[in-house]
């Protein structure tokens, strides 16, 4: 796989909130938890590339999202990446405000930690290990910009929504600032329609999703030539994420995110979930 072909790979596995598993929060969540477990395929080009499993945790003000995941092709003969992430902070008034996150992976050749810490919504410190020289052709990031941010991960996937019906549009109403280590950027979603998913008797999700269109907007980080930034801005309307309510709860997940890529579309795709102690529901494919 060329640099810039795994660079969208990894771009649509940050969309889908990065590789998550939910092992580990059943020891950490209290009594009154609300805890969530949702299992995705990531597909490229019609090729299934692995599976993303999330766990998320809301306990009060607190929630915490932890994971795991690995990513092949051809059986990892040709590549394969694998990752872990998390993310931690609070709820202040229905607003998240991450505190922490963290990626870890390695693909092919390459490998990379990455931390960064938060403190009222804006970035305190970046940590990247192998530490990566500043190309003086990047748009600088400065310090204003990193304020009020989130981190790819909780801007993906918590939106906490207790006022709004089940797959009310209003939910597509949102600009999301994300810093992601190096690059700044807004996913400015836009509501487009509902539409009812159906998937028989007992066997996982059924009723409507919001789809939302998705306008990525680059800000700074990034080399204004860079290829894979230039793609994105140019089909920036072919960007859609499907959102629908979790039972009990009174957060979003994405049903469907399909993002474009110069080979197809690369697109993560719930197949499976389960809210606190329920039994795993499992969706059509």
């Amino acid at each position: 796989m060329h640099t810039a072909d795994h660079k969208k790979a990894v771009a649509i596995v940050i969309l889908v909130g990065g590789l998550l598993s939910g092992s580990t929060f059943a020891e950490d969540a209290g009594p009154h938890a609300t805890q969530i477990r949702a299992n995705y395929g990531v597909y490229w080009a019609g090729l299934h590339l692995g599976d993303v499993r999330l766990a998320m945790t809301v306990d009060g003000s607190d929630y915490q999202m932890k994971g795991d995941g690995r990513f092949s092709i051809m059986g990892g003969l040709l590549y394969e990446w694998h990752g872990r992430t998390s993310s931690a902070g609070n709820l202040v008034k229905g607003t998240a405000k991450p505190s922490q996150y963290t990626l870890s992976y390695s693909g092919g050749d390459k490998q990379s930690d990455l931390r960064i810490s938060f403190s009222d919504g804006a970035v305190t410190q970046v940590s990247i290990s192998p530490e990566k020289r500043p190309n003086p052709h990047d748009i600088p990031v400065t310090k204003e910009q990193l304020q009020g941010v989130l981190d790819p991960m909780t801007g993906a996937f918590l939106r906490p929504r207790p006022n709004l019906p089940a797959a009310d549009l209003k939910v597509c109403n949102e600009k999301i600032p994300v810093f992601d280590g190096q690059m700044r950027f807004n996913l400015v979603l836009v509501p487009r329609q509902q539409k009812r998913i159906e998937t028989g008797a007992g066997a996982g999700y059924s009723g409507f999703a919001a789809i939302c269109g998705v306008k990525f907007v680059p800000i700074s980080g990034y080399r204004p030539d860079n290829r894979a930034v230039k793609f994105m801005t140019a089909h920036t309307d072919e960007i859609e994420a499907w959102l629908v309510p979790m039972p009990r709860t009174d957060l979003y997940l994405p049903y469907r995110i399909s993002v474009p890529t110069a080979f197809g579309f690369g697109q993560a795709q719930l197949l499976s979930f389960q809210v606190d102690g329920t039994r795993e529901m499992r969706t059509a494919q």
